[in-house]
């Protein structure tokens, strides 16, 4: 697939290696974008089995790139290697190289929590504090990192609107985030996650657990939230990576089929087995 040059130098290196790929012709009609993140050969094991093969694409700045496939393909330990979450498993390894801003996330010079810090993750189960405030649950994140924000009540604020939850809760910051809905508890993990001004969103099948109305609310938020923030989505909906996405990537049985902008993916697939997985042959 013809993908327009997209370059990321590896700062302080005049010789290393650049990521080529091409943005779709609706990335161009402004200024272009760069990669905010750059997947180079990656490959994750679990113990000797490798599960993730030799993957390679960018994640273009402020856009939504949806990662499909069937289940076991790879998808979320993928996305859990962008943030080095991967690695808490016992047994799990890595090769290869993830660039943010081209500096590579497994580098010792980029502590893990600074990097949790600034790509943000949300799961698949709605995973609030049960106990803790509304309002605790908002800064958590700060409390993590042993830092606090300058001005809380704004962070908290800021948070909770940029999450659209600041109307339904904001007379409620102090009730325990356990007491509310699921669509609601999903968006305060938003929340949380937006608290620390990542740069970078990992979602891993943010609405399978949700209902028609709240998975509405929350493609809604990912629409809004792709302005300012770069957007990567696991997601096993097809409907849903068509409309919230402008990228999409492709796994099967932990290689990487294809990847390119959605229009193209879901229209005109260079590979039989993303038709096939897209029409509903197999999946």
């Amino acid at each position: 697939m013809s993908l327009a040059s997209i370059l990321v130098p590896v700062p302080g290196r005049s010789d290393a290696p650049r990521q080529v790929v091409t943005p779709p012709p609706a990335m161009t009609k402004d200024a272009p974008r760069t990669a905010k993140m750059v997947i180079e050969s990656l490959t994750a094991y679990y113990g000797s089995h490798a599960v993730l093969r030799n993957v390679s694409l960018p994640v273009v700045e402020r856009t939504v790139t949806a990662v499909i496939g069937p289940s076991g393909c790879g998808k979320s330990t993928m996305v859990r290697c962008l943030n080095r979450m991967h690695e808490i498993i016992p047994g799990t390894s890595v090769s290869g190289r993830v660039l943010l801003d081209g500096l590579d996330v497994y580098g010792r010079h980029l502590d893990p929590i600074e990097l949790r810090r600034r790509v943000g993750m949300v799961f698949q189960k709605p995973n609030p504090f049960p106990t803790m405030s509304v309002r605790d649950n908002v800064l958590a994140g700060w409390s993590l990192t042993g830092t606090k924000p300058p001005n809380a009540d704004d962070v908290v604020e800021n948070a909770l609107r940029r999450a659209a939850l600041w109307d339904e809760v904001k007379d409620r910051l102090k009730a325990p985030g356990g007491s509310l809905s699921g669509g609601q508890a999903q968006r305060l993990c938003i929340a949380r996650a937006l608290a620390v001004q990542p740069d970078v969103l990992l979602m891993d099948e943010p609405c399978s657990a949700l209902d028609p109305i709240a998975t509405a609310r929350i493609e809604e938020l990912i629409h809004e939230l792709a302005s300012t923030v770069t957007i990567v989505i696991v997601t096993h909906n097809m409907q849903q990576a068509a409309r919230v996405s402008e990228f999409t990537a492709f796994l099967y049985m932990g290689d990487l089929v294809e990847f390119g902008d959605t229009a193209g993916i879901f229209t005109r697939p260079s590979d039989p087995r993303t038709e096939d997985y897209i029409t509903g042959r197999f999946g």
